[in-house]
């Protein structure tokens, strides 16, 4: 369905930019800064207009279209940032950007390999293994981090590291040429430094996962057809990135470095659509190893800062990501030289059934009242190297909202030293390590629950005293405490008191007269081993805490600042809450970080079984009564089966 007139005139303010705004936008600046062909196009995204100006919007308002672009020249190795008004034609910004190095773009991540294969040392060091055939070495470029490497400061570097395939399709995960290390200067396009530890045998085994690649895989015969089916279609409806369904209104857009963004999230109460989330997306992915080997030790990937979980998403219509009745949408982006790139089929939005939304049975006169539970799904898969994550925004009829991260892969492997072991990883198979390591994912929630003004309450469950109102020394109950300064809300989850955080309105009162409430309900979560002093601490310093509250600030969006790849660190959320703002009863931004921690094992090779990892934000007092609760009786389906015996029923 179209969603815009011409360039300049769109429905909506947060529309995503299309491809004729992209290339308008790129023409633009490209005149108008007489930018020669060394300049690169990191990113053009919307610039999103202001909050006010997108609340107070209405059909038919005209709206000023406007792309966020960052450029970096490789000649003059400067960044810059504009804003260019594809609607008045003309750069509204333009700044150069010290000290910086963006996000590393997709076609020097290609280049990598080609450069390393053609360099002589490295020639060399693969005729010192046996290998002649460069065309079976697999070059993954690393990010090169920050380690103080005086010869590193202010060159734009990737650290690769290899691999070697027995054949074309072979899974060449399982032979790492763990002794060569080679950074790369993207800016020249050469290479920075070269480093050879000596050679390693090679593991002794494959780890291929295809039946045509692997003689020991036979596919399971057993497995009955199961098929999702929606005669009438789905129930949602879908103007351009607008979404309605199930009195859930959401609007979403994509970016090349956080992917899926949610925008203006409400839900239907009472003949209005309550705001509860402004804008929601991943703000950053740290994946810390534990390795202090010379192979791993500088392994420290902040996947959304340094690489773009966007611009690695991958297109769906190959693959069964989603099931049943599905719409998909494209992402559309830039190559680095500012021609339109689009994924297609890049994010997947369907329905899918979720059980038993609530259920009562009358003993007294049988009477059975049961419901489905119908979720809504919006997704994408991005693969970064050898891992594969999949991002999952779910919306309930109970007006819960979750975010569920899938994770699966590869591992990233290495050999073993001369002792054979490693403290630091798991043998998955015969000489070949996999060394342990962590997730962390933290999300930017700019809240907006019946208005702009939010606060945010450490709700806590304590076990009561002993005393006369406590004969039996069962009771506890919950303790709330207001957190009213950004220092005062870096808190860390504790299991001893059952600790979670509410998101509240206090200006707006439920039918019992308290404030209307989100929680934040986690899930599995840790916090990272590196010490404080480690290189990954000081660049992503909101790991030492679960959660984090700020006062709004449109340009504080990511938990590792704007630029962290090559970043010294102190950027980002400690450097934003140093400031110690009020917080309550104000427009804030709830910041949530989940871990999964990974201890390898041989059942995660060769590929890994998907982990999921997630949390909710879960209605308390928002609603008055059980918002699901209007929901029809199950109908009867025409292809459902029950098999009954003397032992069991079937309803």
């Amino acid at each position: 369905m179209a969603v815009q007139d011409k360039i300049g005139q769109m429905r909506h303010p947060l529309e995503p930019l299309t491809p004729d705004e992209i290339t308008e936008a790129v023409a633009i600046i490209k005149e108008k800064k007489n930018l020669s062909e060394d300049a690169r196009f990191v990113q053009v995204v919307l610039q999103e207009p202001l909050k006010e100006t997108v609340l107070s919007f209405k059909d038919g308002d005209p709206v000023n279209r406007e792309a966020s672009i960052i450029i970096l020249d490789n000649g003059s190795e400067q960044t810059y940032e504009a804003v260019v008004s594809v609607t008045h034609k003309e750069v509204t910004s333009w700044k150069y950007i010290p000290d910086v190095q963006p996000g590393i773009m997709l076609d020097e991540f290609e280049r990598v390999e080609e450069i390393v294969k053609n360099y002589p040392k490295f020639q060399d060091a693969l005729l010192k293994r046996g290998i002649t055939d460069t065309e079976l070495v697999m070059v993954d470029p690393w990010s090169a981090g920050n380690f103080g490497v005086k010869e590193d400061v202010g060159v734009r570097l990737a650290r690769a590291i290899c691999w070697v395939k027995k054949f074309s399709t072979d899974n060449g995960y399982a032979y790492p040429l763990t002794g060569i290390v080679v950074y790369i200067d993207l800016n020249k396009m050469k290479v920075h430094r070269f480093e050879d530890h000596g050679g390693r045998s090679l593991p002794p085994t494959d780890a291929n996962y295809t039946p045509e690649a692997s003689d020991s895989i036979s596919p399971r015969t057993d497995l009955k057809p199961l098929d999702i089916v929606q005669p009438e279609g789905p129930s949602f409806e879908v103007e351009g990135h607008y979404i309605k369904w199930q009195k859930w209104h959401i609007r979403f857009s994509f970016t090349p470095r956080e992917g899926l963004v949610l925008h203006t999230v409400g839900y239907e109460d009472k003949g209005e659509v309550r705001p509860i989330l402004y804008r929601a997306a991943l703000s950053e992915m740290v994946v810390p190893y534990a390795d202090g080997s010379f192979a791993h030790n500088t392994q420290n990937a902040f996947d959304a800062g340094e690489y773009g979980m966007g611009q690695l998403a991958n297109s769906l219509s190959f693959g069964c990501d989603c099931l049943g009745e599905i719409r998909y949408f494209d992402a559309t982006m830039t190559d680095s030289r500012g021609n339109v790139r689009t994924i297609p089929n890049a994010i997947c939005l369907h329905e899918e059934d979720y059980g038993v939304a609530w259920k009562h049975t009358d003993w007294r006169t049988e009477q059975v009242e049961v419901r489905r539970s119908r979720r809504l799904v919006l997704s994408f898969f991005c693969t970064v190297g050898n891992y594969d994550y999949g991002f999952y925004w779910s919306f309930y009829q109970d007006g819960t909202i979750e975010n569920e991260v899938k994770l699966t892969g590869i591992l990233n492997t290495g050999t073993f030293d001369e002792s054979g072991t490693s403290k630091y990883g798991t043998e998955i198979a015969p000489q070949l390590n996999a060394v342990h390591h962590q997730h962390f994912f933290n999300y930017r929630l700019d809240t907006m629950l019946d208005g702009k003004n939010n606060s945010v309450v450490e709700v806590s469950t304590l076990p009561e005293k002993k005393g006369a109102h406590n004969p039996y020394n069962n009771a506890f109950y919950v303790d709330t405490k207001t957190l009213k300064t950004e220092l005062e809300a870096m808190r860390k989850m504790d299991f001893d008191s059952q600790r979670t955080w509410k998101i509240i309105n206090s200006n707006s009162l439920n039918a019992v007269g308290t404030p209307v409430g989100y929680k934040i309900m986690p899930g599995e979560n840790c916090l990272p081993f590196a010490s404080d002093d480690s290189s990954v601490m000081k660049r992503a310093g909101f790991l030492k805490n679960h959660l984090h509250v700020t006062k709004f600030d449109s340009n504080e969006k990511y938990a590792t600042g704007n630029y962290p790849n090559q970043h010294e660190g102190g950027d980002g959320l400690p450097n934003y809450t140093a400031a110690n703002r009020n917080i309550e009863n104000e427009d804030i931004v709830v910041w949530y970080t989940m871990g999964h921690h990974h201890v390898t094992r041989p059942e995660d090779w060769p590929v890994m079984p998907t982990a999921y990892i997630h949390f909710q934000l879960k209605p308390v007092g928002f609603f008055d009564r059980n918002p699901a609760i209007d929901l029809p009786r199950p109908s009867a389906k025409a292809h459902s089966m029950c098999h009954t015996s003397k032992d069991s029923s079937c309803h």
